[in-house]
């Protein structure tokens, strides 16, 4: 069982924000498909058409024509041709106005992949970038390329579309993304190595139930020295800092997509006290958890605007 699934079997969510899992109409291969994101809005239409919600697995989509907006965790990206996003599991998004944008939509699960280093990095990166604005450049070209060719393995018309083909033209694809990421960071993404890959893993396992950087290096094996050094590396933050950023950010959705009580989403994050809670967000965020939730009441304004 992968980080996320893991995860959301054993914690759950208290409030009620959606949580989609993987459930296409026909699913001719176990954990993947590929649609084109007209035909998802079609689908979303059937149903819920405004609502934010969670997934329980991986979405890239890469924009061909048209242009939209997409609300991903409080942050609203403009699609146009050459925008890829990446949403994740866990991740709060809304599609604010898909207007006319189209293009090709990959769904997958953490299980549907081989279990190698390279990809299990890259799929539990819930710090990864979402959206990339690649125009007509070169690199746009390549996954264009390579996202078609999975759209016409998966759409063989002898329906024996191969699982293992689909598998390694994704993976192609998750790495010639990292490949971005790396020239795009200097390098930066992959700088601390297999410490932060299980740290982060940990983490997206663990951040509701300690805060403590000690307990994170207890259960991986390390020191807190060398944890600190591997999140210093790749993300330019201390671990602590990386750890209650972590928390700070499921609080913040919490408390603008849920009615849950303060108090109630403290509990769920491992606060014992209310107070303690609202000087914790007060720290990482400036304000208040009320003042912080009310812009998203009924009678406010949608949860689209930057962090």
């Amino acid at each position: 069982m992968r980080v996320e699934e893991a995860f959301a079997a054993e914690f759950g969510q208290p409030g009620p924000i959606p949580r989609l899992g993987f459930r296409p109409p026909r699913e001719r291969v176990p954990g993947f498909e590929i649609v084109e994101l007209a035909t998802l809005h079609r689908r979303r239409a059937r149903r819920d058409p405004d609502g934010v919600h969670r997934i329980d697995f991986h979405t890239l989509t890469l924009i061909t024509e048209g242009s939209g907006d997409h609300a991903v965790d409080f942050v609203t990206y403009p699609c146009r041709p050459g925008t890829l996003l990446w949403v994740r599991p866990g991740q709060v998004q809304r599609y604010v106005r898909p207007g006319t944008a189209n293009g090709l939509h990959l769904l997958f699960t953490s299980s549907f992949l081989p279990l190698c280093h390279s990809t299990d990095r890259l799929l539990n990166d819930w710090r990864g970038p979402v959206c990339r604005q690649l125009g007509t450049s070169s690199e746009y070209a390549v996954l264009s390329t390579l996202v078609s060719q999975i759209r016409r393995e998966y759409e063989r018309t002898d329906e024996t579309a191969s699982p293992e083909m689909l598998r390694h033209l994704l993976v192609a694809v998750l790495l010639h993304i990292d490949r971005l990421s790396c020239t795009e960071e200097g390098g930066e993404a992959q700088v601390g190595g297999e410490v932060y890959a299980r740290f982060r893993a940990e983490l997206e396992r663990s951040y509701a139930t300690t805060r403590r950087a000690a307990d994170y290096a207890d259960r991986l094996g390390y020191t807190v020295r060398t944890l600190s050094r591997a999140c210093m590396a790749a993300t330019g933050q201390p671990v602590k800092r990386v750890i209650d950023e972590r928390v700070a950010l499921e609080a913040q959705r919490l408390l603008a997509h849920t009615d849950e009580p303060v108090s109630t989403i403290a509990r769920h994050l491992g606060f014992m006290e209310s107070t303690n809670f609202g000087k914790f967000f007060i720290r990482h965020t400036g304000t208040t958890p009320s003042a912080f939730r009310e812009p998203f009441q009924p009678d406010g304004s949608p949860a689209t605007s930057p962090r």
